[in-house]
């Protein structure tokens, strides 16, 4: 990629054969033969000048050239036509002369001042001299006299040039036809100086216009310069390597950095000009051609290479872009490195890091389980306790001993049975007796029968539970047919008690033909736990007389499962909305900001989302989960 101080070299030093100035057809032909030899005529410091200055060298030695050319002509077509040529090559031999003086003068001087004033004097005082000697008009009025302005305003400048310019129109308006009356009329005379005028006019407004684009061109180096520098100082600032190749793969840029890898990867440091392909291993050269190629077609390319620099394993990330020229074509590509190892083990620390976060969450939803699961068991376990309470003193107060003293009594009796049922007293009331004790027991067996079925009922509960958290309490990722209304009952079931103290109540709505899905349970179950206790403590804080949760399991437009659990309990402030999923993040006292985290992070590795929205303090709060069906569009479940 050429840079602005390439561009200016080949300005200032167009010579130099490492540094041309010329076009590409400039070096063939006769052109480029004529602009060798004119610059030979010339001195080093002056085919070291600028471009301007040896323009105007160039132009000088041509036009030297040419007037000695025309002198040694005019000089012999005098010699054979005249019988004595000596008066009348007067002119043309000093004009030779110093003709050949500025050229000796040429190759050793260091600036075109004093030749350019030199020949401007000659070749003005020569047309003005050759006029006045011949009288004639044609040769006052010659076409020649047009090189004075264009001659000297491009050699001297617009001043310089008028001064000349001038004299010689004076010559020819005024002295000539003064001391030479034309024959006609004096109108050619001042036609031609009017001409010469607007000769060094034309002359004047070409170098003011060449003058004003060499200032746009060196305003446009000097901020293509800064631009440059700027762009280079920010490349060799950042440790990225950074190379740019033209379309053959060779080195046009190579920062630092990239100079640094190329030499611990290659033993050597690549030159700009070299193949950077050059320098790989055979079996990855034919790769990265053909990358290269891709990427001069359009395409960009990213890549990570695993290296060992050092001894240490290192990962890098590179990118291959095309650069684009003029007419957006490919004239070569950009190579960006970037060291990625630290965010490697970045990542693979995160990686175990979210591992221990998802078994963290495990344990936390399995404490949330055994939580509700032990509120349950423990408040059945009351009813149970109270169950055994009342059966204790029930059967405490059975009047079984009333029994044993009537069976006592009959046995004492037994020799006169008859005699005791119809003569003593005791006897007489002994059959109402028994049939108040058979009504009495009868009614504290109902009791006690009673009581038993509630407490076996108490035990059943514990039982169910138990059993419900053994069917969940399996290995987390196992992805299985579950029935999602069901999963939803199981979370309410685990909270029924706690619910029913509170005075909770919970309304489910399942969409019809909901068939089962495949689904993480544990992951659900997790979720759907953490999002019925947060709606409990949000109703128990809300203080509410109707409490009450909202379940709804419904098919989404875009075909995915849908779980939404709302309550009217405190409600979220908008501004804490975007937060309330974020770790560590919670409205409770007692609360940790946990649960919420990890249930947007299940929800997400299930490919799904957890979100929530709230129409601010008071008004409740509704979080709802989305899942994707497994496989697509699910069926109907037979």
């Amino acid at each position: 990629m050429p840079t602005t101080s390439t561009i200016e070299a080949r300005l200032h030093h167009p010579t130099r054969p490492s540094q041309p100035s010329l076009p590409v057809l400039s070096r063939r032909g006769l052109w480029a033969w004529v602009l060798k030899r004119l610059d030979a005529c010339l001195s080093e410091p002056l085919r070291q000048s600028s471009p301007v200055e040896l323009s105007r060298g160039r132009l000088l030695v041509g036009i030297l050239a040419m007037l000695l050319l025309f002198d040694l002509l005019v000089l012999v077509f005098l010699l054979q036509v005249k019988p004595d040529p000596l008066p009348s090559s007067i002119v043309q031999l000093t004009c030779l002369v110093f003709f050949s003086a500025t050229f000796w003068r040429l190759r050793r001087v260091s600036s075109l001042r004093g030749p350019a004033l030199l020949l401007c004097f000659l070749v003005t005082a020569a047309i003005c001299a050759e006029s006045l000697r011949t009288g004639s008009q044609a040769v006052a009025v010659n076409v020649m006299a047009m090189l004075v302005p264009m001659l000297t305003v491009y050699l001297l400048g617009v001043r310089w040039g008028l001064f000349f310019t001038l004299i010689t129109a004076v010559n020819i308006a005024f002295v000539h036809p003064s001391l030479f009356p034309p024959p006609e009329t004096r109108a050619l005379n001042l036609y031609s100086a009017l001409f010469l005028l607007c000769g060094w006019l034309v002359s004047w407004m070409f170098l003011a216009s060449r003058d004003e684009a060499d200032a746009a061109l060196e305003q446009a180096l000097r901020t293509l310069r800064e631009s440059e520098e700027k762009l280079l100082s920010l490349v060799e600032s950042t440790d990225d390597p950074v190379c740019s190749l033209d379309v053959r793969g060779r080195i046009l840029t190579l920062n630092h950095a990239g100079t640094e890898l190329c030499r611990q990867l290659f033993g050597a440091s690549p030159l700009p000009g070299s193949s950077l392909f050059d320098a790989l291993p055979l079996e990855q050269r034919a790769v990265w051609q053909e990358r290269a190629r891709r990427t001069l077609d359009g395409e960009h390319i990213r890549v990570q290479l695993k290296l060992t620099m050092e001894g240490k394993p290192r990962v890098m990330d590179i990118n291959l872009s095309p650069l684009l020229g003029s007419g957006r074509r490919p004239v070569g590509m950009t190579i960006f490195g970037r060291d990625i190892t630290a965010l490697k083990e970045a990542e693979a620390r995160l990686g175990e890091l979210h591992r221990n976060l998802l078994d963290v969450s495990r344990q936390a939803g399995m404490a949330e389980m055994a939580n509700g699961i032990l509120h349950n068991v423990g408040n059945t376990l009351n009813s149970v306790n109270v169950s055994a309470g009342l059966l204790a003193q029930r059967l405490r107060k059975l009047k079984l001993s009333g029994v044993a003293r009537a069976s006592i009594l009959l046995r004492e009796q037994s020799h006169d049975l008859a005699s005791f049922f119809t003569r003593d007293p005791r006897g007489q009331k002994f059959t109402q007796y028994l049939e108040l004790l058979a009504q009495h027991l009868d009614s504290e067996q109902e009791a006690l029968l009673a009581e038993t079925r509630r407490l076996e009922q108490s035990v059943e509960h514990i039982k169910a539970v138990v059993c419900m958290q053994q069917s969940h309490a399996r290995v987390t990722g196992v992805v299985e047919e579950v029935s999602v209304p069901q999963l939803i009952d199981d979370a309410v079931r685990l909270h029924s008690v706690s619910f029913e103290q509170v005075g909770i109540q919970v309304r489910t709505d399942h969409a019809s033909q909901l068939p089962p899905m495949m689904v993480d349970r544990h992951k659900l179950l997790q979720i759907l736990i953490n999002l019925v206790s947060n709606a409990r403590y949000a109703l128990l804080d809300s203080g509410q007389s109707d409490k009450h949760i909202r379940i709804r399991v419904e098919r989404s437009p875009e075909g995915r499962l849908r779980i939404q659990v709302a309550d009217n309990g405190v409600g979220i402030l908008a501004e804490n909305l975007p937060r309330i999923c974020t770790q560590g993040f919670t409205t409770r006292k007692d609360g940790h900001g946990f649960g919420l985290h990890i249930s947007a992070l299940a929800a997400g590795e299930m490919g799904g989302s957890l979100t929530c929205s709230s129409a601010g303090p008071g008004q409740g709060a509704t979080f709802t989960i989305e899942l994707p069906f497994q496989g697509g569009e699910p069926q109907p479940h037979a």
